[in-house]
């Protein structure tokens, strides 16, 4: 589906700098003061329309939560979200994922959460997906000692490759599901595209691993 171009989106995200954190740069290795506080740090890299990043902030106030999405006519539905709940634990930037080491220092970030990621099906794009080897060494350059990254897909290929960039990465696996919603797992919290597919009748996955120490 097309991506509707919302021309006034960048302005409306300069004009929230309560909740959009403007030159993130400069904040690399201090996020706590972004926060005003000490609590644990979790990112959601892709965090689309805003609704899976509102709902952990909302259930988990203990924790400090930034949403990344690069396309502005997506990441301003979600700056609505955050707006209308007026969570104070949860902001948004506005850059490329693939640039994470521009913005956090090692130890900034307890957890990475991947969600409905582009599954970048053909070999040649393989590096693009969010599990390839190159993203595990970026996210465990950011992250704390035994960090984690919880990842949820509806695509079974995405899924099972997934599976095994973990293991040849080294990293532990702490949870696996092959149908979430029908799983014993408490507390989920789902995404746009998670309700959508889920009413389709579609099985979700989902995983959650850790990095050794």
């Amino acid at each position: 589906m097309r991506l509707r171009h919302k021309p006034w989106a960048e302005d409306k995200l300069k004009a929230y700098p309560q909740y959009v954190v403007q030159q993130p740069e400069q904040w690399k290795g201090k996020w706590g003061e972004v926060f005003q506080n000490d609590q644990p740090l979790h990112i959601e890299v892709g965090t689309g329309k805003g609704q899976f990043i509102t709902g952990m902030a909302k259930a988990n106030p203990h924790i400090n939560y930034l949403g990344i999405e690069m396309q502005t006519s997506v990441i301003v539905s979600a700056l609505d979200r955050i707006i209308d709940e007026e969570l104070p634990n949860v902001k948004l930037l506005c850059v490329d994922g693939s640039k994470l080491l521009e913005f956090f220092a090692k130890g900034d970030v307890n957890r990475v959460y991947l969600n409905f990621s582009d599954p970048w099906p053909k070999k040649r794009h393989e590096k693009r997906r969010l599990t390839y080897k190159g993203f595990l060494k970026l996210y465990e350059d950011i992250m704390v000692n035994e960090g984690e990254v919880h990842f949820k897909t509806d695509n079974q290929g995405l899924f099972e490759y997934s599976l095994m960039s973990f293991s040849h990465y080294g990293l532990l696996l702490n949870f696996v599901s092959l149908d979430l919603h029908k799983s014993e797992f408490e507390g989920n919290i789902m995404t746009e595209y998670e309700e959508k597919f889920s009413e389709k009748g579609q099985r979700i996955y989902r995983c959650e691993v850790k990095y050794p120490r």
